[in-house]
């Protein structure tokens, strides 16, 4: 091969790599799917090194470093250089195609405004429940969290830096719910808090930051789980000014007590419908193509649901049910993958999410700012019991199904 259909090789599994890594694949994937391009096209000793935010290739004198940003999950466009990846290998697709396949992709656009406003409202009514909000505190997360996702859409995305867009995201949440709790719509603000704030949590980086670990790619999971922290931080940090500013306008820290569950909600059913429902919201906020949408929201439904079981009728406790229940969730996803023929990271995002401690998040703010220092450290260390059990769970999994005979890659 000529130096210029080297280079052309390589900017074509670059653009792929690149492509993938921006829009929320893990870094196994992105250094293999670009491996197996330049290789299929006849540069098999090319070297791809892959990290949080950058890809170094090297191939027979090529050389290439590129800064590629996260731009927030858009899931669709994983699934489809997935879908052209195993086209390739199949022989479907000359260079220049692939080239104009991927630009295709580039330009897919994301979820419309409107469906992820409502995603977000009909996530965080579904949320409230899981985390025991009653009716009336439902319908109050819900029009809290769509608003939110009307100021990501059009504020924070567009003008803001990420760490202040969840600033400014946790404060509107926090202040929204306590004018609905102050006009009378619902009764547990703590609940409708916590449900209206789940559309920030970090869900992306956190699972790919455990997936990255698994992998053995310490730097990039690590990377990646500090870019979680940092956002769990930026959320905590605007729901804290949100009370201190009430507490200094009103003369008094509003008095709450603690994490309370509605008897309204809190049958197995209507659990169960909520994670589903849930699961299937935040699949359309992370961009997963709608036919996928479903098979999302049976993995987090059957993981809420053994949590459910192991937590109230066997007394285990948040962590222990939370490992399990996550072992259940990963392994509904790597069967998902394979049954879908599509990439595990789109069901594991999903359906980990109700395990995700994000009533931890909410409290232990609450318990620093209220100087309840005792009840924050309690919360504080439960929620990052919890955190732990997941990574453990995940990481469990994935060294099982990598020690089964003739085990595919998802």
């Amino acid at each position: 091969m000529t130096e210029t259909e080297i280079k052309q090789v390589l900017d074509v599994a670059y653009e792929a790599g690149n492509i993938l890594l921006e829009n929320g694949a893990e870094i196994a994937r992105v250094e293999e799917t670009t491996a197996r391009i330049a290789a299929h096209f006849g540069v098999d000793d090319s070297s791809f090194f892959v990290l949080s935010n950058g890809i170094f290739a090297t191939a027979r004198g090529y050389a290439q470093v590129r800064f590629i940003p996260f731009k927030g999950a858009q899931l669709s466009r994983v699934v489809a250089v997935n879908q052209l990846s195993r086209d390739i290998e199949a022989g479907q697709y000359t260079l220049d195609e692939v080239a104009h396949r991927l630009a295709d992709i580039r330009s897919m656009p994301p979820m419309p405004a409107i469906e992820q406003i409502a995603a977000s409202g009909l996530g965080s009514a579904a949320f409230c429940i899981i985390f025991g909000g009653g009716w009336m505190d439902c319908v109050a997360s819900f029009v809290a969290g769509a608003l939110l996702y009307v100021f990501v859409c059009f504020v924070s995305a567009p003008y803001m830096s990420k760490l202040m867009g969840n600033i400014c995201g946790g404060a509107l949440v926090t202040l929204l719910c306590m004018f609905f709790h102050r006009m009378g719509l619902g009764c547990s603000l703590g609940n409708m808090i916590i449900g209206a704030i789940i559309p920030l949590i970090p869900g992306v980086p956190f699972t790919n930051g455990v997936r990255d670990l698994a992998n053995e790619d310490y730097i990039a999971g690590t990377t990646r789980l500090l870019d979680a922290l940092l956002v769990f931080f930026c959320i905590a940090l605007g729901v804290c000014l949100v009370f201190l500013i009430d507490s200094h306008i009103s003369g008094s820290m509003l008095q709450l007590s603690g994490m309370s569950i509605s008897p309204g909600t809190s049958p197995f059913g209507i659990q169960t419908m909520a994670a589903f429902l849930g699961t299937v919201a935040f699949a359309i906020l992370f961009g997963v193509p709608h036919r996928y949408a479903l098979s999302c929201g049976l993995c987090g439904m059957i993981g809420w649901m053994l949590y459910m079981v192991l937590n109230r009728y066997f007394s285990f406790s948040p962590a222990e049910a939370t490992f399990f229940a996550t072992l259940l969730v990963a392994f509904a996803a790597h069967y998902s993958a394979i049954w879908r023929r599509c990439p595990v990271t789109v069901f594991l995002i999903c359906g980990i999410f109700p395990l995700i401690p994000g009533a931890g998040i909410f409290w232990t703010s609450y318990f620093i700012v209220s100087s309840q220092h005792t009840a924050a450290l309690a919360t504080g260390f439960t929620a990052l019991k919890v955190a732990v059990a997941i990574v453990l769970g995940i990481i469990s999994l994935f060294e099982i199904m990598q020690h089964l005979p003739g085990r595919r890659k998802v």
